[in-house]
């Protein structure tokens, strides 16, 4: 008893933070939590300056004199901001909803140790990590083969399925529910999918939900499936638009005979300024960072499994 009260106390000793360690901890994190916040307050503060204020105070936090004038035309000549909200809504949440189902069920199959060519089809994955048939291969699979090209089923299928979070999922199935609680289910008369659905489906929640956020913020991000595959105004998601907005801003400014002439002078007028560019980056970045504390509880949930002993 004794000894067991020495070791207790000695780990207790291992893991107590000094007071001076836990103030240099809080002062590197708040550090870390500044830098991580400021460029979001900056974006934020200069969609909501007027251009004389960037003109002759430059790129401030809090703007010598507002104006709200960027996002008022936003959303007023918006159709195409609007349609590109839309698609990329619906292509974030359903890649979500059918990738995290898609790799949950996979990785179920390679957890079943029961499963014969459970080794066979966890090399699978793992191979398509290291190589990868490249660009021009999967461009005319998708186009050619597949007809994918100016649908909005390319944007859901391109990179639905990620290896890497097919692993991390296995692993923490397998971490995380006995598989005697499998077993018992099986004899009772549970098949597969019973099992799925009723067992490790709600204990997995952790997992799932990270997994989820990995899904969502790829796909709220993603702006190459539509540089190469979309070409219908009516499908260009979100970052696709910024991304062409950005682009034909630079080649103009950067291209001094064609800014001189009439016509680039009035395509000039017509590009977005920068407090447009903010603001449209805010509203591209707010929805996604809204997403955040939904998904917090499962992260804290996942951090703390194991750590009690029943």
């Amino acid at each position: 008893m004794a000894k067991e009260k020495s070791n207790g106390n000695s780990f207790a000793r291992i893991n107590r933070v000094k007071p001076l360690t836990n103030v240099i901890f809080c002062i590197i994190l708040t550090v870390f939590a500044v830098t991580s916040v400021y460029p979001m307050l900056l974006v934020l503060g200069v969609s909501v300056s007027s251009s004389e204020a960037l003109t002759y105070n430059g790129f401030k936090v809090i703007p010598s004199e507002f104006n709200f004038d960027a996002y008022k035309n936003l959303f007023k000549s918006g159709s195409q901001l609007v349609d590109s909200y839309k698609v990329t809504i619906f292509v974030t949440v359903v890649s979500t909803v059918l990738g995290v189902m898609m790799m949950a069920m996979y990785a179920f199959v390679l957890a079943n140790k029961r499963f014969a060519a459970r080794k066979f089809y966890t090399f699978v994955p793992f191979f398509t990590m290291l190589f990868s048939g490249g660009l021009v291969p999967s461009y005319i699979i998708n186009t050619n083969v597949l007809h994918l090209y100016n649908t909005v089923w390319i944007l859901i299928l391109s990179g639905l399925v990620s290896a890497f979070n097919i692993v991390v999922l296995r692993t923490f199935i397998t971490g995380t529910i006995p598989e005697e609680m499998m077993d018992a289910a099986a004899i009772d008369g549970a098949n597969d999918f019973t099992v799925f659905f009723r067992i490790v489906l709600p204990l997995a929640k952790a997992g799932l939900a990270t997994i989820g956020l990995f899904v969502l913020v790829n796909k709220w991000n993603d702006w190459f499936a539509g540089m190469l595959y979309i070409d219908n105004p009516k499908l260009v998601p979100l970052q696709t638009m910024l991304s062409r907005i950005q682009k034909q801003i630079d080649f103009i400014k950067n291209n001094s005979s064609i800014a001189s002439t009439p016509d680039g002078l009035v395509l000039l007028k017509s590009m977005p300024t920068e407090q447009t560019r903010m603001a449209t980056l805010m509203l591209t970045t707010l929805p996604i960072l809204f997403a955040y504390p939904f998904f917090q509880k499962y992260f804290i949930q996942g951090l703390t499994i194991g750590s009690v002993k029943g």
